[in-house]
């Protein structure tokens, strides 16, 4: 399997389909951080949610999906980009091997914003968690914020997470009633495993072969990190001199690490000086990270 996004369509019906299935991508994210095995299949689930929530936007930047809230489990974020690239991170106290999803999330909220590439904040829409999964939880959200019939199911384990989606469109009519009702329906007999194994191609195959179904190419996904040391530099500057100072008084450096990629930045009092001054290094001089 590759990562990647493969929409498509019922002919004839205002419902579109999505299904995603990331490999690489996905273990690019358990490389970086020893996440609890719990932790890992609901970052997991979120991750695949958030690319099939995305590819369903006409954007060009990047859309944001935070849950947060005051139980063990802290903050899950993933950002997918309109150039099919990912990252995602979590916190969290203890968490309780046994533990169900409304435990975990409590007093928790859903928040999901749309940047545009200038940096321009677009869009941002917020709801209760509500539900008992990350599919309920977001069928929840898409039908009280964006008021779209919405089914989504995914999956993830320690090799790859994935998932489908089927999708109303609003405000536009459909001569067969039923057909809603029926198609959902049909997307909810898929088994988490076939979600996880088996070709899109033979999913669609397997749940809709008596439907006329229009399938288009599949969209490459990658994991990538939007990090840099220029970031980071202009964070510093925004902190100003006497902040850093009192770190470089405390610590001798300054690090910075980014919690989606785990990459360090370290800054000296050369880097400090030059980066308040203007300067930059001289050539051959080495930058740490």
């Amino acid at each position: 399997m590759s990562d990647s996004i493969r929409r498509f369509l019922f002919e004839g019906a205002p419902i579109r389909g999505e299904i995603v299935q990331l490999d690489a991508t996905w273990r690019a994210v358990l490389e970086r951080h020893a996440y609890p095995p719990l932790l890992r299949r609901l970052l997991g689930e979120l991750m695949a949610a958030s690319a099939l929530l995305a590819a369903t936007l006409k954007f060009d930047g990047a859309m944001v999906m935070q849950v947060q809230g005051t139980g063990a489990l802290k903050l899950l974020v993933v950002e997918c980009t309109s150039a099919g690239t990912l990252r995602a991170t979590a916190k969290w106290d203890a968490l309780p091997e046994d533990a169900g999803f409304a435990e975990l999330f409590d007093q928790a909220r859903c928040v999901i914003t749309l940047v545009q590439a200038d940096g321009s904040q677009s869009y941002q829409g917020v709801v209760e968690v509500l539900g008992d999964s990350v599919s309920e939880m977001l069928m929840h959200y898409m039908r009280h914020s964006e008021q779209i019939e919405t089914t989504l199911l995914v999956s993830a384990d320690d090799r790859r997470a994935a998932g489908l989606l089927l999708q109303r469109l609003p405000d536009v009519a459909d001569g067969d009633a039923d057909r809603w009702d029926r198609l959902r329906i049909l997307a909810g007999t898929v088994e988490p495993d076939e979600l996880l194994e088996l070709p899109a191609p033979d999913i669609i195959r397997r749940l809709f072969h008596e439907e006329d179904v229009r399938v288009f190419e599949s969209q490459p996904l990658a994991f990538r990190c939007s990090c840099s040391k220029e970031r980071v530099e202009s964070m510093l500057k925004m902190l100003g001199p006497e902040e850093v100072e009192s770190v470089l008084a405390e610590q001798g450096m300054v690090e910075v690490t980014c919690e989606f990629c785990n990459r360090a930045y370290r800054f000296d009092r050369v880097d400090s000086a030059q980066l308040f001054s203007g300067g930059t290094r001289a050539p051959g001089t080495p930058t740490r990270h």
